[in-house]
């Protein structure tokens, strides 16, 4: 199996398009479900059982806010996706 290069990838969305993928996060997370979002054509499935895990970057003049899903009872390797909002 060939290993994936780290990478950033990052898509904007209006305030509208924002509230709706965090609203469809909110059910699936308080359903017990996994979520499933494509962000500029890569598919993503984050595990009903994913840690969510939000930090605070500032650099210059642009603070920027990260959240992190991080699977839960895996040790290195597992799963870990992060998405961010300026």
């Amino acid at each position: 199996m060939r290993k994936k290069q780290d990478r950033d990838i990052e898509k904007g969305y209006t305030v509208q398009q924002m509230v709706a993928k965090l609203r469809r996060l909110s059910d699936c997370l308080e359903n017990d479900k996994p979520f499933r979002i494509q962000i500029a054509g890569e598919s993503l499935n984050i595990p009903s059982r994913a840690i969510l895990i939000l930090n605070m970057k500032e650099k210059a003049k642009q603070r920027r806010l990260n959240f992190n899903f991080i699977e839960s009872g895996i040790s290195s390797g597992g799963f870990k996706s992060s998405a961010s909002i300026r």
